[in-house]
C-alpha cells in the first residue's frame, strides 16, 4: 500500500500526462479540413500587355475556414483551340502560373483559406482576342 503522500504525487503525476496527452491531440487538430468549388463567368482577352482578371471566387462563411490555411488548388477554364495566353491563379497575396487549361496546384498553400481567389490571362504577343470560359476551381483547406 502507498503512503498518502506518495499516492498523491501519484494521482498528480497521472493527471498531469492525461493533461498533457489530451493538449497534445487537440493541439494537433487545429483546424477541420474542408473544400469548397466555384464557377465563374468567362472573359473576353484583349490585350498582351495587360492582364485581365476574372471575377473573384469568394469562399463560403463557413466557421473553420477563417482560421484554415489553403491546401491544394484544382483549376480549369476553356479557350479556343490554338490560343496562346499566359493564366495565373491568385491569392491577394501572390498569383501562381497555371501550366495549362486544367491542373492543380499547391503553391498557394499556407495562405489565408477565407480571401477570395481569381484568374488572370494575358494574351502572347501577336494573339487575337480570346474568349476564356468555364472557369472553375476546387480549393481544399485545413
Amino acid at each position: 500500500m502507498l503512503s498518502w503522500p506518495l499516492r498523491g504525487k501519484l494521482l498528480l503525476s497521472i493527471v498531469l500526462l492525461t493533461g498533457c496527452l489530451l493538449a497534445g491531440v487537440t493541439g494537433n487538430a487545429q483546424a477541420t479540413p474542408g473544400s469548397w468549388s466555384s464557377q465563374i463567368p468567362g472573359l473576353m482577352v484583349a490585350m498582351s500587355d495587360r492582364a485581365s482578371a476574372s471575377q473573384a471566387a469568394t469562399p463560403p462563411t463557413v466557421g473553420n475556414i477563417q482560421s484554415g490555411q489553403l491546401g491544394r488548388v484544382q483549376w480549369q477554364f476553356q479557350h479556343p483551340p490554338g490560343a496562346l495566353l499566359n493564366a495565373w491563379l491568385c491569392h491577394p497575396e501572390q498569383c501562381v502560373a497555371l501550366s495549362g487549361m486544367r491542373g492543380s496546384t499547391t503553391a498557394l498553400a499556407g495562405f489565408a483559406a477565407d480571401a477570395p481567389l481569381h484568374f488572370r490571362f494575358a494574351l502572347l504577343p501577336g494573339q487575337r482576342p480570346v474568349r476564356v470560359q468555364g472557369l472553375q476551381m476546387i480549393v481544399n483547406y485545413q
